[in-house]
């Protein structure tokens, strides 16, 4: 692999007129800020479109270019449809390229420890991308539905990847 260690940006919802919301140009720039301190990071953003909208990769990989990130420290993965997803298709598309890890991992502070664990459990050495200084959301109640929800996700998903690994034979 010849660019430096992978940062890879988990996703958030799109708007319905297609442009990011706040939450993705915030995990975005916390992304860029944390690049600026690597001496030749890949920024890898994931998500994908579950409708037809813009995906959030691609939208993440606009502000990257928008930053002044170059082209060729972008690679998208724009097919995943969860967080599980993104992990699964960015460790596919990251031992690919023959990368061995570590990985900094970047998203929201409710969302990190879901994405960290996970990245954990699919083999990866990570870094924790310091998250935005923002919250989810300006409503007390939204920003503890985000925070809540996180609860039941995270033993799911570790579960489904366990899953994912004994159907594969690793």
């Amino acid at each position: 692999m010849t660019a430096g260690l992978p940062v890879v940006i988990f996703g958030a919802a799109v708007r319905p007129d297609g442009t990011p919301t706040a939450t993705l140009r915030y995990r975005t720039e916390a992304a860029i800020a944390y690049g600026r301190t690597l001496p030749s990071p890949l920024f890898i953003p994931t998500g994908g479109s579950p409708d037809g909208r813009p995906t959030e990769a691609a939208l993440m990989a606009d502000l990257l270019r928008a930053a002044g990130v170059p082209d060729r420290a972008i690679v998208v993965e724009d097919t995943a449809r969860d967080t599980l997803d993104s992990v699964l298709a960015c460790t596919a598309l990251l031992r690919a390229r023959g990368c061995r890890g570590p990985v900094a991992v970047a998203s929201s502070a409710y969302h990190l420890p879901r994405c960290l664990v996970l990245m954990r459990q699919a083999g990866w050495r990570v870094v924790r991308v310091p998250p935005p200084r923002v919250p989810a959301s300006r409503h007390l109640g939204r920003r503890w539905f985000w925070r809540l929800r996180e609860i039941p996700a995270l033993p799911w998903d570790m579960l489904l990847l366990a899953r994912q690994g004994r159907a594969s034979g690793d």
